[in-house]
């Protein structure tokens, strides 16, 4: 069991080694027993050592035989059994030695043989002591032959020779086992560190933000990263010829590469995608490939919107309190003084006031929510119930006549938003269609559809729509083409719909049914680089 345990514990390749070692043995048995097949071994040798030679000629086949059984079952360990196969060589080897004239017959060299394989299979273990048991097997075997056959004792000093190229072989074979050894060991540690690092590269690559390609020397793709692909949106494929998969960014490589670039320029995707370009050399001239890293300028405008964010929080904290005090008061003061006889002149300033006092305080009221996006608590709801309800009451809340909105509500299944803020952006959304729409039968719609798995809610108007140059400056805080507007809503509705893993859009004509008036489209879900229409620049 033991001796069991201790096989099952020895690498495949060395019993692999040892399977090879004893074919060759099985090869040299065919040999020796085909010579005596076509000689006449009794008329070289004599009866009597003849007769030696054929009988340990044939034993050593069975053994051979035996051994491939042993090597089959692997009934005992690897080390027993190289033991047994080489001291059956020697033994085998030296009699047939004996037999044919001693050492001059030139048997005995064949043990060098199997002594250089023992060693390179067993890793240079055992080899001395292989060595020393050959040479004291030859030694005896010469004494033998001076004592009973009466061999001449000058050949001890052939003898001695062989001894010594025993041990030499012996000695070589050690050091290339280790030599070899240790490179195998090196082999191994350097593959575990590739594989470690391309790992590592793997994880790196799938969780950049940026887009990665590698390119060879022919300009064929090597390996992207799911951000380029996202970016490219799927045209590159993994062996593909760079020209063939985005001919734009190849123009922008091969500029890079003729020194016409500077190593960053800004190229424009799809969809008003914007990435910033830097090429990198694998070597110098990128004679043996480049790799190309693709930032996408939309995490580049969020860190700036985060940044302006940060700031507005900070002022709105401050001005909260330092404004509201004192327009409240005046407010009072205006309601006060219009409870006194005036003439009109006196009655159209102080409405006047009021309505400006309102006004500001809807601002302040406003940049106040912008604090609230990072508290949502997002709940599942069904959006096809939900909507109904909120068109009632947004129809009475702003006195809207009857049919002016129209709800094109299909089953979508649930959606998961806060409530609070999924209220507040459709509150937004629907009263900027209304002040923009014709107050008109249809003027106002509310619709849902599936698209690509995920849910989409669109809020379409009848009126004249965005014009081109303000659509970029869509989302940005405090623009507004309204009078009367504060230009925080829409940039309140996009901040609280990233606050709760949903996209919201001003889409385009040509990507709509409707061609006319304007449309916000809402996705819910989380969102990883989605193709955006051109007039989503805005922040």
């Amino acid at each position: 069991m033991a001796n069991a345990q201790a096989a099952d514990r020895t690498p495949t390749e060395f019993w692999r080694s040892l399977n090879y070692f004893n074919l060759y043995r099985f090869g040299l048995a065919t040999v020796i027993l085909a010579l005596l097949w076509v000689s006449d071994v009794h008329t070289l040798y004599g009866e009597t050592k003849g007769r030696l030679f054929e009988i340990t000629a044939w034993l050593y086949a069975l053994s051979v035989l035996l051994s491939f059984m042993l090597l089959q079952k692997r009934w005992t360990g690897f080390s027993w059994q190289l033991a047994v196969q080489v001291s059956s060589d020697i033994a085998a080897l030296t009699v047939m030695a004996y037999a044919s004239g001693g050492v001059l017959s030139s048997v005995g060299l064949l043990l060098m043989v199997s002594l250089a394989v023992a060693g390179m299979i067993s890793s240079g273990r055992f080899m001395l002591f292989f060595a020393a048991l050959a040479s004291i097997a030859a030694l005896l075997e010469h004494a033998y032959a001076v004592l009973h056959d009466g061999a001449p004792a000058v050949e001890y000093i052939q003898v001695g020779f062989l001894c010594m190229a025993y041990f030499a072989a012996a000695s070589l074979a050690y050091k290339l086992a280790r030599y070899a050894l240790e490179n195998q060991n090196l082999a191994q540690r350097r593959g575990r560190d590739l594989i470690g690092m391309a790992e590592a590269n793997r994880l790196v690559m799938r969780d950049m933000q940026d887009g990665v390609l590698v390119l060879d020397e022919h300009d064929r793709i090597l390996q992207m990263n799911p951000s380029a692909l996202q970016m490219l949106h799927n045209l590159g494929i993994s062996g593909s010829l760079l020209s063939e998969a985005f001919p734009l960014l190849y123009e922008q490589y091969e500029q890079w590469r003729r020194n016409a670039l500077s190593g960053r320029e800004t190229l424009q995707l799809d969809g008003g995608l914007q990435a910033r370009l830097r090429f990198v050399g694998v070597e110098r001239q990128a004679s043996q490939g480049a790799v190309i890293f693709m930032e996408d300028m939309r995490h580049v405008q969020a860190e700036a919107q985060q940044i302006k964010l940060a700031a507005l929080g900070r002022l709105t904290a401050n001005l909260a309190h330092e404004v509201r005090n004192p327009l409240s008061a005046i407010s009072y003061a205006t309601e006060l003084l219009q409870e006194e006889t005036h003439d009109a002149r006196q009655e159209r300033l102080l409405q006047l006031i009021k309505e400006n006092t309102q006004r500001i305080n809807r601002i302040v009221e406003d940049v106040m929510q912008l604090n609230r996006r990072d508290r949502a608590r997002p709940e599942t709801f069904d959006l096809a119930a939900l909507l109904p309800g909120f068109a009632d009451e947004f129809s009475q809340a702003e006195r809207v006549e009857q049919g002016v909105v129209v709800l094109k509500v299909v089953q979508v299944g649930s959606v998961t938003f806060d409530r609070g803020h999924f209220r507040q952006v459709l509150w937004n959304l629907c009263r900027n269609a209304l002040y923009y729409g014709k107050h008109q039968a249809g003027s106002l719609t509310i619709a849902t559809s599936m698209e690509r798995g995920r849910v989409i809610l669109e809020v379409q108007d009848d009126g004249p729509g965005v014009l081109p140059e303000h659509r970029s400056r869509l989302f940005e805080p405090f623009f507004t083409t309204a009078e009367q507007g504060t230009g925080l809503g829409l940039y309140i509705a996009k901040e609280l719909c990233d606050a709760n893993g949903a996209w919201l859009e001003y889409v385009d004509a040509e990507h709509r049914a409707v061609e006319q008036g304007a449309c916000f489209r809402i996705t819910f879900g989380e969102r990883r680089y989605m193709k955006r229409p051109e007039s989503e620049h805005g922040g």
